[in-house]
């Protein structure tokens, strides 16, 4: 911890981290899904938090127009893995934190033996085939799991941890929709990106209000934060059988 007191003195010094905390952070496992918009400031806070094992999961490669929202890459890796990128960008701004990469698709065959390694999911992807099963999975094998969502100039955050809130499903009934390329402002994903980094440290360290029983709306055009309080469906079929 000495060689590291340096790097962290200003989160150590806050009465709910010091030396206790930043060893919870050190040891924790987080697992970003999706190194995109909401997955690069994701990445890089808990990177620069101290979380000590980050994984990152995407299949894709980076494309030119990604570059607007997604901050962890650059025009000099276009056409480089996400997965590869973010791995490089995060070493370099803290080499004591390991990085997992996984590039490749979720699916029911994979995600079950992946994310049992790890404390904590982040889901920052775009489509709600993966929501609907990381949200399932993390259910089924007790693992938190923080939401976040962007849409246009809007965004959503809140968290899901079994037992304590509605999961993914009680707040959005499984639906088929079809697929379209969202319209998004590259500061909203920053927003929901750095209150998901925060729901993922509160909860390593064991303090603070989890976002279990609310969800934050975040309104980038008018500037303003609502709180609205969700509740479980007791019809559920992911969670009423499982809290």
């Amino acid at each position: 911890m000495d060689k590291d007191k340096e790097r962290y003195h200003r989160q150590l010094i806050i009465p709910e981290i010091g030396e206790e905390g930043q060893e919870k952070l050190s040891n924790a496992k987080a697992l970003i899904v999706g190194v995109g918009g909401l997955g690069s400031p994701v990445a890089f806070y808990l990177a620069a938090a101290g979380i000590g094992t980050i994984g990152l999961l995407d299949k894709d490669i980076i494309d030119i127009s990604n570059l607007q929202r997604q901050i962890l890459h650059s025009t000099s890796r276009v056409g480089t893995a996400k997965v590869k990128s973010g791995e490089y960008v995060l070493k370099d701004l803290n080499p004591g934190i390991n990085i997992i990469t996984y590039e490749l698709q979720l699916n029911d065959k994979n995600i079950g033996q992946i994310i049992e390694k790890f404390d904590i999911v982040i889901a920052a992807v775009d489509n709600l085939e993966t929501r609907y099963l990381l949200n399932r999975v993390c259910i089924e094998k007790d693992i938190a799991l923080v939401e976040g969502g962007v849409f246009n100039w809007d965004g959503t955050v809140h968290t899901i941890i079994k037992g304590q809130g509605p999961c993914y499903n009680c707040l959005y009934p499984e639906v088929k929709i079809t697929p379209r390329v969202p319209g998004v402002i590259g500061p909203i994903v920053g927003l929901v990106g750095s209150f998901q980094a925060m729901e993922v440290i509160k909860f390593v360290l064991g303090t603070g209000a989890l976002l279990t029983d609310r969800m934050l709306l975040i309104d980038g055009f008018n500037s303003a934060v609502t709180e609205i309080k969700v509740k479980v469906n007791d019809q559920c079929p992911v969670c009423s059988n499982n809290n």
